[in-house]
């Protein structure tokens, strides 16, 4: 029979003592335990006030739809607005995994992939020095405005920009040189946390004469955990050449996701372009088009 391990937690409040009870059974070798929760509401003075029942159900529900008229749209609502005959939408990547989140988000067929013709390597070398955090966004702005600056608008136009890197311990772990780069970034990234910052940069072309306008530039941070990998596990994956075009030598989204213990944060941003903050951030900019 596995062990059992049972937690109970009394809180007292109000002269009673409710129970919360949690049962926890967890086997040594089984990673995925099964958690039971039970709550006891006869007293419980989050439920009771003064002899009269409260709703935390209906609390919870007044509450969001106070706050549902004020919130910022998403861009779910206005995708409509994109396209061939209305605002136009550019991605400034060849990154298929940025191209796979906006398609996610709903816009397949609503926006172009044109790849920035920044160097980024000149770039890079230049920034070297800078906290992780602005170098990503600094390479996101910069590869958004190098593309943005060769279109000719002839239509609202909206160009948006991204960068990824891991950062381990304020080390930046770009794309690996070869096989033996890419088996030594996962050595080290092997049963520690690190942190993946995205870079999102968004641009509007007015006209022609104006030029690009910077709309909002800003960076997203997860944190990651990897768990322990052997020598054989790390081989493995590098054979798979999954690593060869990823930032920090792994993709969460494909092979490398089973690397993966936990992440703290959002998910699309590790994948390379988080998704709400980006669905808000094109969302204000076409309701700022429309006037």
């Amino acid at each position: 029979m596995q062990p059992i391990l049972c937690l109970v937690a009394c809180l007292c409040l109000g002269g009673t003592v409710p129970c919360l009870s949690l049962l926890y059974i967890a086997a040594p070798l089984h990673r995925h335990a099964r958690l039971y929760h039970t709550a006891f509401q006869h007293n419980h003075p989050f439920y009771h006030h003064q002899g009269r029942a409260m709703s935390s159900k209906s609390s919870l529900l007044a509450a969001t739809e106070s706050t549902a008229t004020t919130s910022p749209q998403l861009l779910v609502s206005q995708t409509h607005q994109l396209g061939p005959e209305g605002i136009r939408l550019i991605l400034a990547s060849q990154s298929p995994r940025r191209k796979e989140i906006l398609d996610m988000m709903g816009l397949h067929g609503r926006f172009e992939t044109i790849p920035s013709p920044l160097d980024e390597t000149a770039l890079q070398e230049e920034l070297c020095k800078k906290d992780p955090k602005d170098y990503t966004q600094i390479l996101a702005q910069e590869k958004a405005k190098a593309l943005a600056v060769t279109i000719n608008a002839n239509q609202p136009t909206l160009v948006l920009g991204s960068d990824t890197i891991v950062d381990l311990d304020g080390h930046i772990l770009e794309k690996p040189k070869d096989e033996e780069d890419a088996k030594r970034m996962l050595r080290s990234l092997s049963g520690v946390q690190h942190e993946v910052h995205t870079g999102v940069a968004l641009y509007r072309i007015v006209d022609d004469n104006a030029g690009p306008i910077l709309i909002h530039a800003f960076t997203d941070t997860a944190r990651v955990t990897f768990a322990v990998l052997s020598d054989e596990d790390i081989d493995a994956y590098v054979a798979t050449k999954e690593p060869m075009d990823k930032a920090g030598s792994y993709g969460i989204q494909g092979i490398g996701g089973q690397l993966v213990q936990y992440v703290e944060g959002d998910f699309f941003a590790v994948m390379g372009l988080p998704m709400h903050r980006t669905s808000r951030l094109i969302s204000d900019a076409i309701s700022e088009i429309l006037g």
